[in-house]
């Protein structure tokens, strides 16, 4: 029972419930302190992200030796895939389920969070996508060149950003999630925008859960390994980015169910492949997006756009999100240009766009965190038909 209460699941769980029930009683002093911590923490943890990047994908690249390049590209492609995929199954339930609702898109009467009374600005060593390129970069040209102490050192810098996940990011994690809530029901988006889109984030919310079951069926069968004993380690992740709303955040938890999953997931592809797809992989906020834009298209336009219009869409939103940072927001953020110039939205719709899909950002982003352990059993299943050891 001690167990269950110190688990961090439960210590999740908690932050969730105690937000929603102290913000729903703040006051505007409380909550100036309330949007002060949540800050801070937020810039610690994002201040963290690369790092971990850093840490993970260089010296995982580095152990890859000759397959290193074979393994980057079959990484890549089946991100896209899974994403793409997920986009064409959105579009298709839209063109069946859309028009046979009836949605009221009306969202007024929230509060107004306080102004945050301090700023603790902590800027990034480098944006995450820079982090990124960085990593595998370096990670090819100490594979390239045989760099055996660069290989060292990054071995080592490795381990220190796991301590650095251990003691400092996965502890303040239920506060900023409890703080996070607590801003949430204060303002009134849990008690006043979400029922305005219920019917949709439900149905969105079963498209997640449909794909991630195809998913993970297909990473068993192509791995050989039970997909049961990676999915039920995910549970901490899931909660956690529903938290945080973000794949980037949620990485150093990530990481830590995806380690219990061995040997389903091998230890080298977990440090290569989690923080690779937290990152490029975002099949879950691109499901969601696409369901959403045709909403918005039927309610503000009276029309879901074409069949070849979306085909354009959902194929360059691949795209984008292998571009898109992990971050809140960041996948329906970097295709604002798909959203205006593919599909034609104004100020307006693009507007109620991001309102709708912030609504749902936690559940979208939880999917992008548990498939890419779908995607890092077909990492590990690609590794052992190469024949390439751990």
């Amino acid at each position: 029972m001690k167990k269950i209460f110190t688990s961090l699941p439960f210590k999740l769980l908690l932050g969730v419930v105690a937000g929603i029930l102290i913000g729903q009683i703040a006051n505007e002093g409380f909550m100036q302190v309330v949007v002060t911590l949540k800050y801070i923490l937020n810039q610690v943890i994002v201040f963290c992200v690369p790092l971990i990047v850093i840490g993970f994908i260089t010296p995982s690249i580095t152990k890859l030796g000759s397959n290193v390049t074979k393994m980057l590209g079959f990484a890549v492609g089946i991100a896209y895939i899974s994403s793409v995929g997920a986009a064409l199954f959105s579009m298709a339930a839209g063109y069946q389920l859309i028009p046979m609702l009836s949605i009221n898109a009306e969202v007024e009467g929230l509060k107004e969070l306080p102004a945050v009374v301090f700023e603790l600005s902590i800027p990034q060593i480098m944006p995450v996508m820079s982090a990124l390129v960085f990593s595998v970069l370096i990670g090819l040209a100490a594979t390239w060149t045989k760099a055996e102490t660069i290989t060292n050192v990054l071995d080592e810098f490795q381990k220190m950003i796991l301590e650095i996940i251990t003691k400092v990011v996965i502890p303040i994690l239920p506060v900023f999630i409890a703080l996070t809530f607590c801003a949430l029901s204060y303002e009134g988006t849990i008690t006043k925008q979400l029922p305005v889109f219920l019917v949709v984030v439900l149905i969105v919310m079963a498209g997640h859960y449909i794909w991630l079951a195809l998913l993970y069926i297909i990473g068993g069968i192509y791995s050989g390994q039970n997909p049961i004993k990676v999915i039920k380690n995910y549970g901490p992740a899931y909660i956690t980015a529903v938290g945080t709303m973000s794949s980037a955040a949620t990485l150093g938890v990530a990481l830590r169910c995806a380690k219990k999953s061995e040997p389903a997931l091998r230890d080298d592809m977990v440090n290569f492949g989690i923080p690779l797809f937290a990152n490029i992989h975002l099949c879950g906020s691109v499901l969601t997006e696409v369901f959403f834009v045709m909403t918005v298209s039927k309610i503000l336009y009276g029309t879901i756009p074409s069949v070849g219009t979306m085909i354009l869409f959902c194929a360059l939103l691949g795209i984008f999100a292998i571009g898109a940072p992990g971050v809140p927001g960041g996948t329906v953020m970097a295709s604002l240009g798909l959203i205006t110039g593919v599909l034609g939205f104004g100020e307006t719709g693009t507007a109620l766009m991001l309102t709708i899909f912030a609504l749902q950002d936690s559940f979208g982003t939880a999917c992008n965190v548990t498939g890419d352990g779908a995607l890092t059993m077909l990492l590990t299943g690609f590794a052992n038909r190469q024949e390439k050891k751990a």
